[in-house]
Formats: C-alpha cells, structure tokens, sequence
C-alpha cells in the first residue's frame, strides 16, 4: 500500500492534488498536511531556499509516506534521514529550490518539478506590467482615486510609447519568455531575444541577438532568465545605460538578476521612462527601500504566476509524475535523474 502526503498550501490546495493524485493512485492511503505560504511568506529552512513550514513539521507528517507532493515543504539533508520510507518528493513548482538536491540522491529520493505550470500567467502578467508602466496606470488611477483630474498626463513629454511597432527584448526565452513573444507579435512588436540555449530557427519570427545589442536596440526589455550565479546581477547598471532614452524594463523573473540602485538612477534622471517589478532583491520589500519613492515603478507583490490554472496545472503535473513513477516509467521531469538510473 502506497502512502501520499499532500503538504500542500492556501494557493496549491490540498483538495486539488487529492482529487488530481486519486485518479492515477485510487488505492493509495493519502495524509495532509497545510503550509502557511503565502499568508506567511517563503523563507530559507536551514540548506534550502524559498520554503514554507518547517523540518519537525514534515519529519512528524513523513513518518511512513513513500511519496511527498508540496510546493514549498523543505527537503533538508535532516528531513531526509528522518524519513527513510520516502522515494519520491513532488515539487509542484518551476524549480526544485526547497529541496535539497543532493542530499535527496545520496538517499536515493527521486525530485521531481513542473516546469512550465505558470508560463502563461506569468506571461500575462508581464505584459500587463509592461502596459501599466508605459500608460501610467497606477499612477492616474491613484490621482483619480485621490480626487485629482490630471489634463496634463496628455502632454507629449509625459505620454508613453505603444507595443505595436516597438522592439522589445526578451532576456530569457524558456517557457515563460517564448509566451511572452507569442502574445507581443500579436501586439505587433518587434521581439529581440536573448537566450545562449537557443538558435534562430527556435524563435522565429523573434530575432536572436546578444545582450548588449537587445538592450541598445529595444524601448521594451522584459527579463525571463533562470537565477544563477551566472545570471546574477545580468541587467546590469552598464546594460541599462544602453537602454534608448524612453524605454520601460519589466523583471518577474527573479529580484538577482537587475541592478535595481541602477534602475532607480536612470529613472530619477528620466532616461528611463518607466519600470515594473513582480520580484525584488529582497520579499518583502523593506520598508525604507528606495524602490517605494523612486517615481514611475510599478510594483507587484511576487504574483506573477498566481492564476487559478497555475494551481491546476500545478497539481496536473505532479499527478502524472506519481502515476509514472507508481508504474515504474521515468519522470518527466526528474532534478535528480541519475537516482532513476540507479533504480533501473
């Protein structure tokens, strides 16, 4: 007999991996357990970055469980020696970031993830940041809100620019940034992408190009790459110096990858029209951080990805993960393969 523990959250509900994992593990005996994400925020659990709940929580829920689906549970190299029954931890996020990869191999617990679940909420996201940073939509709704009638928004030296007929750079192009060009070409955009991973057949009718050439040549740069110590600091204040005057930058990627002190610079001195984050250096943001008086940011908490079909999608994936691995076919998307090799 199987057991299942759903360590789910209020956004990756229980009730929706239980009724997706029932289908491909009818005979499977299932646990739950409710993490506090997002009313609480992420945060580091000892080794692992961007979890919810803690190590004696999941080691007390383990006890006894073969398989562990969660979107935020903390696999640390002490959740694992506590938890000898388990073989298969299903992360229902883009990237396996609460789970300790290696120590999970060393234990010989499969991680899986699912790539792709909140491509097509991010992209929107996106592009709607990218609108309300160049129609100035906060900032007139709030006057408006305020009781301000502002004529003068209409000036030509306050107007922003449209997405029809502008170049936009796409830094990035996995799963969230091809979407992202998919939905600009239909603005009538020009696309510029910049991605090392792939070649111009990929993207087209989007150019490929290198860094510096899309961030002199595009009004728009929106930033979809994976944080890494490669990519760390990527949008650099030299980069976004190469910006056209006028332009808009739109991160809801990851807060490491933009210098937002060279942001802020560039739009106090107006070479930058406007910018939208989803993501900062550091969630929540602090409350004296210059990004809250910098003029013309728009700023979304970290939501992004945060749609119904996200969730969906979310317990969609791990499912199928479950039922391959209860039928003995690899993972689709498996983070650590060579435990699979070493089962085979």
């Amino acid at each position: 007999m199987t057991t299942i523990l759903t360590a789910g959250d209020h956004f990756v509900l229980n009730s929706l991996l239980t009724d997706r994992l029932r289908t491909v593990a009818p005979d499977a005996t299932f646990r739950e357990i409710t993490l506090p994400w997002p009313v609480e925020p992420f945060a580091d659990v000892a080794e692992v970055r961007e979890a919810s709940g803690t190590e004696e929580q999941l080691i007390e829920a383990l006890e006894g469980v073969d398989i562990c689906v969660t979107q935020m549970a903390p696999l640390t190299e002490r959740v694992l020696k506590a938890s000898p029954d388990l073989r298969l931890f299903c992360v229902s996020r883009g990237g396996p970031v609460n789970a300790n990869l290696e120590a999970a191999t060393r234990h010989g617990v499969a991680v899986s993830f699912a790539p792709g679940r909140n491509a097509t909420a991010t992209a929107e996201h996106t592009v709607a940041l990218m609108m309300a940073a160049a129609r100035r939509v906060p900032a007139t709704h709030a006057d408006l809100a305020d009781g301000t009638w502002r004529g003068d928004y209409y000036m030509f030296e306050k107007v922003g620019p449209e997405l029809a007929g502008s170049t936009v750079g796409i830094v990035g192009y996995g799963a969230v940034g091809s979407q992202v060009a998919r939905i600009l070409q239909g603005f009538g955009a020009h696309v510029l992408v910049c991605d090392p991973f792939v070649g111009a057949d990929a993207v087209a009718p989007a150019e490929v190009t290198d860094l510096a050439d899309l961030m002199r040549r595009s009004l728009f740069v929106t930033v979809h790459a994976r944080a890494s110590a490669q990519t760390e600091g990527l949008i650099s204040r030299q980069m976004i110096d190469l910006m056209p005057p006028g332009g808009v930058l739109v991160n809801c990627a990851r807060g490491s990858l933009v210098d937002y002190d060279a942001v802020c610079d560039a739009l106090d001195a107006e070479r930058l029209f406007g910018a939208a984050f989803d993501v900062f250096p550091q969630e929540p943001i602090p409350s004296g951080a210059r990004l809250l008086t910098t003029p013309h940011v728009v700023m979304t908490p970290h939501l992004a990805g945060a749609s119904k079909q996200t969730a969906l999608n979310a317990a969609s994936i791990t499912a199928s993960e479950v039922a391959r691995f209860l039928a003995g076919s690899p993972l689709a998307h498996c983070a650590n393969p060579e435990v699979q090799a070493l089962e085979r």
